[in-house]
Formats: structure tokens, C-alpha cells, sequence
């Protein structure tokens, strides 16, 4: 009796082996490590387009400042630790930890876009936004030059 108990146990598969277990492991492995570089860099790449939907919507603002006052505005500042900018007196709320600076410009001479003297010498503006957790590069929106861009302010 006891002899054939013990046949049958060595006839039956019981588990997976050692080598099955570490062929999975190391399948698991390889697809998490092609996925989380890819997932971090998605992660950027949305920082830098909330930073581009922030920096148009600092400009409709600055836009519609002019349109009501023929001037635009000398300064838009970044409310700190509020995450919003102050256009006149609209305050326009930014995304988490974007930063968006203001310079007034005109067109110089040979057609270069130049830093404005004050508010009424202006025929335009350049935005520039930034974030900690972006993919690095420097975000711009120069008004003069047609909207987003990498043109230097």
C-alpha cells in the first residue's frame, strides 16, 4: 500500500522547477525595464505640454488685456507658492510648479525681436515657461514670431 502511495507521488508533477521560475522572472524583468524608461519620458513630455497650454493661456490673457487698454501690461508676475500669474488685475492659474516669465519686445532693426523700452513701446510680449520635472528644454511663446516656438526670447 504504502509502495504504491509512493508511486503515484513521484508520477504526479507537484510544482514548476527552478529554471521555469527564473525564465519568467527574467521575462518580467526585460518588459519592465523597456517599459518604465518610456513611462518616465511620457510623464515628461506632459509637463512640457501643460507648460505650452499655460503659456497660451497667459497669452490669450495678455491679448485681452491689450484689446481692453491699447498697452500691454509692463508686468505679469508669478504668484509664489499659488501657482497663477497676475495679468493686470486677472490672476490666471498655471499647473503645478510651472513657472512662466514675461518680457515686453518690438521689432528692431532687420526685422530682430528686441527687448521693449516700457509697456507702450511694446508691439508684443515673450513668454517663457519652465518646470523642474520638464524634459529640459526651455518652452517659449513669442507673440512676435508667430506663437510657440523655440525661438529665443
Amino acid at each position: 500500500m504504502l509502495a504504491r502511495i509512493r508511486k503515484a507521488a513521484e508520477d504526479k508533477d507537484s510544482g514548476f522547477t527552478l529554471i521555469e521560475l527564473l525564465v519568467v522572472m527574467i521575462i518580467i524583468g526585460i518588459l519592465a525595464a523597456i517599459a518604465i524608461p518610456v513611462f518616465l519620458n511620457q510623464r515628461k513630455k506632459a509637463v512640457d505640454t501643460s507648460i505650452k497650454s499655460d503659456l497660451r493661456t497667459v497669452a490669450n490673457e495678455l491679448e485681452t488685456y491689450y484689446t481692453d487698454n491699447q498697452a500691454y501690461v509692463a508686468v505679469a508676475t508669478n504668484t509664489a507658492g499659488t501657482n497663477k500669474v497676475t495679468v493686470g488685475s486677472t490672476d490666471v492659474k498655471l499647473s503645478s510648479n510651472n513657472v512662466v516669465a514675461l518680457k515686453l519686445v518690438k521689432q528692431g532693426t532687420g526685422g530682430a525681436v528686441v527687448a521693449a523700452t516700457d509697456a507702450t513701446d511694446a508691439q508684443g510680449f515673450c513668454l517663457t515657461g519652465t518646470n523642474a520635472k520638464s524634459s529640459g528644454n526651455v518652452i517659449t511663446y513669442n507673440s512676435l514670431a508667430g506663437g510657440l516656438g523655440n525661438t529665443a526670447c
